[in-house]
């Protein structure tokens, strides 16, 4: 039989293993961490959204300058094949109202384990705790607990992940194995991160609020969403889906009331105040949470004292920052293993028999569902490719 080794136990590599599998090679998955599909499992934790479920053109459009070389293995595993792969685990999932897909039983410890059974079922073998050192020669090599091991493919697929949450196995330390082998890579960048902010005292009580119903925008990038207030900064889904645009150097504003005009926000402030406060004031008029005014008051103190002034600012608050959280906080990466040292397989062109898969690519996506199924994708296509180059005799 033909041997193949898969290098990387999340989700890119496991689906890369289960194709090379179901082609009749024998199949060794190696990862340096004691367990497989750590950062998978984390993903979980906020209950692991597999895929999105909506139209190919508006989905492919998430990953921007990456959407025509994705395009073609996307489609080949679409939001309809990840749920129907899911079901077939015995994980039913369902559809919520922004059309992000997850499984019922909101983890991924369940299909996860159902996997693993149906892969052990196929043949494959795992070995954890082996650390990929590069290449001596043509063979692969490896620290482990048992001192240094070699394994001599015929081919293989690396799915390392991408540089950040570092502590889960994805460390980055792979490109510099790839640099010495001659091939060209990109730097990583955080993605999908976080927004430092060096808060004054005065925010602490706020830790921990939701921002809800905002809208952010950074440069190109807009988002209707939720962002949270922590002690370092601001984070959530809404925050991630701009930080592209923090990370390209944009301003970054938020809009407090994306619903209402400014004409609108002024007309409501020009009722009578009284002696109210206005902090009490923009609560009653404008129903605005505690933690919004107290942000407005942070980044703009002193406030305008115009109605028309103060609804603008309302409407564009700009936001001072300290640039992106760094990046082995951030959920994704961008860089890597560009497209065009690859074959239309996603074989390594300078190092025939290597192929690559999941965030070693350089591509990039917000959350919602992309990031798990591009890399469920990119790892399915990588092992039908891989082997079929093993076979091709």
């Amino acid at each position: 039989m033909k041997q193949a080794v898969v290098i990387g136990a999340g989700p890119a590599g496991l689906m890369a293993a289960e194709m090379l599998a179901a082609a009749g090679l024998r199949v060794t998955v190696c990862d340096a961490k004691p367990s497989v599909g750590r950062k998978f499992l984390m993903a979980g934790k906020s209950g692991l959204n597999l895929t999105k479920a909506e139209p190919i053109a508006p989905f492919m459009a998430a990953y921007a300058e990456a959407e025509s070389a994705l395009k073609p293995i996307i489609s080949a595993f679409d939001s309809n094949a990840v749920q129907a792969w899911a079901n077939d685990l015995g994980q039913a999932v369902f559809t919520g109202s922004t059309g992000r897909v997850f499984p019922k039983a909101m983890k991924a410890s369940p299909l996860l384990r159902a996997w693993l059974v149906r892969l052990g079922q196929a043949g494959v073998h795992f070995n954890t705790t082996w650390l990929w050192q590069g290449w001596h020669e043509s063979a692969l090599v490896f620290e482990t607990p048992q001192g240094e091991q070699t394994l001599y493919p015929d081919v293989t697929v690396l799915a390392l992940g991408g540089a950040s949450w570092a502590r889960l196995g994805a460390t980055g330390d792979w490109a510099s194995h790839l640099r010495a082998k001659g091939v060209d890579l990109t730097d990583f960048a955080p993605a999908n991160a976080g927004i430092s902010v060096a808060w004054s005292d005065h925010m602490i009580r706020h830790f921990g609020a939701a921002l809800k119903g905002i809208a952010l925008t950074s440069g190109p990038y807009v988002s209707r969403g939720e962002a949270a207030i922590s002690k370092r900064g601001l984070e959530g889904g809404g925050v991630y889906s701009v930080s592209r645009g923090v990370r390209e150097g944009h301003p970054l504003t938020l809009d407090m009331l994306p619903d209402l005009s400014v004409p609108e926000i002024t007309a409501r402030l020009s009722k009578p105040r009284g002696k109210a406060s206005l902090k009490d004031h923009l609560r009653k008029t404008l129903k605005m949470p505690p933690a919004q005014i107290a942000l407005m008051q942070e980044m703009a103190r002193p406030l305008p004292d115009g109605l028309r002034a103060l609804a603008r600012l309302i409407k564009e608050l700009p936001i001072k920052h300290a640039g992106l959280r760094p990046m082995d906080e951030a959920i994704s990466t961008a860089g890597g293993i560009p497209f065009s040292v690859l074959d239309n397989g996603l074989m390594i062109r300078d190092l025939p028999g290597v192929f690559a898969a999941g965030e070693m690519l350089d591509w990039e996506a917000p959350t919602g569902g992309y990031l798990i199924s591009a890399c469920l994708a990119t790892g399915r296509w990588a092992g039908e490719h891989a082997a079929g180059w093993a076979l091709r005799d």
